[in-house]
């Protein structure tokens, strides 16, 4: 995979997955634009570790939730780089609760930090593709929670089935300007916020109960999402793309020995 010449926009990629699809971009030869929300050291933190690879990285702080945050992002991005032709859409906001005490606040919070700035930010970015005639790369970052109904994450699991279908759609209408458009599914992902939620005790003992013997880590989404912006993805378009070491199927236990 070669993206060198590319510009590659990331948002949420102060830490985690946003993070690890940000750097397997980088050791692929793009250069960054990421965003994190204001206030925070983690956005700088990747930005030199991306630098570290030998590419340029530009940081943008903003909301990425919110119309005039992506206005933002977008515009701060073209004003750096010049171009995108990669977007890397990974804003999310999760809150675990049950559904009949769910704050009705918070569920807006979600379904806006998902679906909503998902769509603001790919609609910007995919009008400047198109103005550039740019044959672009368009990703999402969904869950398999889209898939697999769970208790305690009824919002979330809604906002990232939005997201799917969201993906699809656009899909078939910028089929016409050549830009492709996919989703990725993770599993249950090693990441500091994950360990921060459960602990590292039930981090351990849930990795072992998995089919593939352990959590994914933010390297390996990033790697599909390197893939799915590269020549050699060209014809896979309004596809989802479960990376999750077969966590839809964490209920069929490995046989003894394997």
């Amino acid at each position: 995979m070669n993206l060198a010449g590319k510009t590659a926009l990331v948002t949420g990629a102060g830490r985690g997955i946003g993070r690890g699809c940000a750097l397997e971009l980088a050791r692929a030869g793009a250069d960054l634009v990421i965003n994190d929300r204001p206030g925070g050291t983690d956005a700088e933190e990747s930005a030199q570790e991306i630098r570290t690879l030998g590419r340029n990285c530009t940081v943008v702080e903003a909301d990425a939730f919110s119309r005039a945050g992506c206005e933002t992002i977008c515009a701060q991005a073209l004003e750096s780089a010049g171009q995108i032709d990669i977007l890397v859409s990974n804003p999310a906001y999760s809150h675990r609760g049950t559904f009949l005490e769910y704050d009705p606040d918070l569920f807006e919070r979600t379904i806006n930090g998902t679906l909503v700035g998902g769509f603001h930010m790919s609609q910007l970015v995919a009008r400047h593709m198109i103005e550039q005639s740019t044959r672009g790369k368009l990703v999402f970052i969904s869950s398999v929670q889209a898939q697999m109904p769970m208790a305690l994450c009824s919002a979330y699991g809604a906002a990232k089935a939005g997201l799917n279908h969201l993906a699809r759609s656009i899909a078939v209408e910028l089929s016409p300007h050549r830009i492709n458009v996919n989703v990725i599914e993770p599993g249950w992902i090693d990441t500091p916020g994950e360990h921060e939620e459960f602990g590292d005790d039930v981090i351990q003992r849930e990795a072992q109960q998995l089919p593939w013997g352990r959590l994914g880590t933010p390297q390996d989404i990033g790697q599909a999402a390197a893939f799915l912006c590269s020549d050699e993805a060209d014809y896979i378009t309004g596809t989802v793309l479960p990376v999750d070491g077969l966590f839809r199927f964490k209920d069929c236990r490995r046989a003894e020995g394997t």
